[in-house]
């Protein structure tokens, strides 16, 4: 079956009209582009119509509807701050590939907070000691233990609190105070080289925010409650520390080196016979391959056993590197140590964090949703 579908093709297998699919299309449920072979036509992404499809075979009960929002369905709130496109990642309707050319985190950080040209003074964190995994998680929870909440505060306040939340979980990645552009004490703290730090720099402007994944709906339910912004971080935080979303790196890890001791191709050869997943290639919002890395992987050279990875999971897969595998080919070309993913992915996804805990705050709705009981029948 072809990857894209014409308006005739859509219309008849979901019974739409055409004023349904144009609305489909605008709320973003089915992606469209121009037909390569007749630009007055446009096509529709087989994926999405098959999704909907689906959706509809199952019928509108209320608990379907719901499981299929929760697990990479239909959207469940309304947002200003991130899309996913086109094939693209979109923040506030501007490319995060194109960003990452030159833009710096703080940049991005006015951005995803709307805040405008507004300006952060230097801020000093008493960094415990300890590894920088332990040190973040400590300096937010103190935080979070003596932050006010949100409500009763001015925007400006909340603007100032934002970045005093970034500045203080930077420090504990750093290992130290720092001032300057965050990549640059980042790289500073690593070891870095400049083209390092530009490398550094990159990343976290594509790590920076991704819609409504599982650490950032997790901090929009404690947004939600009026918690302070650290508190809703350190929700984030805890989240993203699970194996299957920021902890994702370390499984690239284990695979790349199951592969220096076995060989790639034997490797991938006994997960596909076993079903298993390759970590680190595809994603269920990206068809066509994750923006995110190939933005990443075409700024530096990958070590030649991800190079080889690389090629060899195309050729059996099809399948294209994700951000956990460039972000874990990055951390091997500098040298930056097992944990530095989830570290990278902290500080940069942190900005995204706190303009969703804006976001909802100012909404001044509870997000409560009801479970299906499944359970015995109540006596």
């Amino acid at each position: 079956m072809s990857d894209w579908l014409t308006a005739t093709d859509v219309m008849t297998r979901l019974g739409l009209k055409p004023q349904t699919l144009y609305a489909y299309v605008s709320r973003g449920l089915i992606e469209a582009r121009a037909d390569p072979s007749d630009s007055r036509r446009r096509l529709y992404r087989a994926v999405d119509v098959g999704r909907l499809e689906h959706r509809k075979q199952r019928g509108r009960r209320p608990a379907a509807i719901a499981e299929d929002a929760i697990a990479w369905g239909e959207p469940v709130l309304s947002s200003d701050i991130t899309t996913i496109l086109r094939g693209r990642l979109w923040y506030r309707g501007q490319d995060a590939a194109e960003l990452a050319r030159t833009a710096k985190l703080e940049d991005i950080a006015r951005l995803l907070w709307d805040c405008g040209t507004q300006r952060f003074p230097p801020l000093f964190t008493l960094v415990p000691e300890g590894p920088a995994r332990q040190r973040i998680f400590a300096v937010l929870a103190e935080r979070a233990a003596g932050d006010a909440a949100m409500a009763g505060r001015t925007k400006k306040t909340l603007y100032l609190e934002a970045a005093s939340v970034l500045d203080a979980l930077v420090d504990a990645i750093a290992g130290r105070p720092g001032q300057g552009p965050i990549h640059a004490r980042l790289a500073q703290a690593w070891g870095c080289d400049s083209k390092g730090a530009d490398l550094v720099r990159r990343a976290l402007v594509l790590l920076a925010d991704h819609e409504l994944n599982a650490s950032t709906f997790a901090v929009r339910v404690t947004a939600s409650t009026g918690a302070s912004l650290a508190a809703c971080v350190m929700t984030g935080l805890s989240a993203l520390s699970g194996p299957l979303h920021g902890g994702m790196a370390r499984r690239v890890l284990m695979l790349m080196r199951e592969a220096e001791r076995e060989g790639i191709e034997e490797v991938v050869a006994a997960r596909l016979g076993a079903g298993t997943p390759l970590p680190g290639f595809g994603h269920p919002l990206y068809p066509d391959g994750d923006p995110r890395a190939a933005a990443l992987l075409a700024a530096f050279e990958p070590p030649p056993a991800y190079a080889r990875a690389q090629r060899t999971i195309a050729a059996l897969t099809g399948e294209a590197p994700n951000i956990d595998f460039a972000l874990t080919a990055l951390a091997t070309r500098l040298v930056l140590g097992e944990d530095a993913p989830f570290q990278l992915f902290a500080a940069a996804r942190c900005t995204g964090w706190i303009a969703h805990a804006l976001e909802q705050f100012e909404t001044g709705r509870l997000i409560r949703p009801r479970a299906r009981y499944t359970g015995p029948e109540p006596g």
